[in-house]
């Protein structure tokens, strides 16, 4: 079985098997609930960087990019049960259990969830779901696993209800502290413009207001100028930090880095390997 398996269709995922050291880019949309099996997890976002082994386990709050590394034990694998705790659920819990948030929540948008003999029976319950060739949980059950995953997350950190239940429209965040923490992001302006509270139209006109250019333009022109600062600076190979900087192609970095410096990357390498 390859990473990941799908168990309820767009709820809860199974990445199992991993063999081989990955790292991705992903973007949140929902709050997400992670129970770290065997391997070694680390998530890090302009915020925090968390690390996870065997046992562990993370809520991630919605609304947020981030990278994830995911390393395999030595000679065995990595593997990570995933629920997506989405919105509309979420809403049913909240009506079916007469629970509501009852403050902003302040805490971290990451949270390590202490050791709860509940929550592991839990998510172990789920395992020989994605375990058994064939077998996955009908609807019906899976939002039962859902909900029943969710009151024992509050019963073991009941301020959580805030940060579960809390489906205000995101406001306006500072444009300029965002992008300059989180324009290596390889994501659409779309979702650039929704993680800063905006719409588009909105985010285009902030945008050009806060940085005196379109989001494209300087998104190119950042990620490339922060490309040769760690090559000159950190000595960083351009194989090396490409995909970080938000380009898809090392061909693509390499004639946009050109373009903009009248050199090749690999021009700035060859002079400090002279040197």
């Amino acid at each position: 079985m390859t990473s990941p398996a799908e168990i309820l269709p767009g709820v809860i995922f199974y990445s199992y098997h991993s063999a081989e050291r990955r790292e991705k880019v992903c973007l949140w949309n929902h709050h997400t609930l992670i129970l770290q099996v065997s391997g070694q997890f680390i998530l890090e976002t302009s915020r925090q960087t968390i690390s996870m082994s065997g046992g562990d386990m993370l809520l991630i709050g919605k609304n947020q990019l981030g990278t994830l590394t995911k390393t395999p034990l030595p000679g065995g694998y990595y593997e990570t049960i995933v629920i997506s705790l989405q919105e509309d659920l979420l809403r049913k819990i909240v009506l079916e259990e007469k629970l509501q948030a009852d403050r902003k929540y302040i805490g971290p948008p990451n949270v390590l969830i202490p050791t709860n003999e509940f929550l592991q029976g839990y998510f172990q319950s789920i395992v020989p779901y994605a375990r058994s060739s064939g077998a996955s949980l009908t609807d019906e059950m899976g939002i039962l696993k859902l909900k029943e995953g969710v009151k024992l997350l509050l019963f073991a950190m009941p301020e959580l209800v805030n940060l579960l239940f809390d489906f205000s429209v995101p406001y306006k965040i500072d444009l300029e502290k965002f992008m300059l923490s989180n324009f290596h992001y390889n994501v659409p302006i779309e979702k650039f413009a929704q993680l800063t509270g905006r719409s588009l139209a909105a985010f285009k006109r902030d945008f050009l207001k806060t940085f005196g250019a379109p989001p494209r333009h300087w998104l190119q022109d950042k990620r490339l100028s922060e490309a040769r600062h760690l090559i000159e600076t950190k000595h960083q190979k351009p194989s090396a930090i490409y995909l970080e900087l938000g380009f898809e192609s090392i061909a693509h970095f390499s004639s946009s880095f050109k373009k903009k410096f009248g050199m090749a990357p690999t021009a700035l390498t060859s002079g400090q390997s002279s040197k």
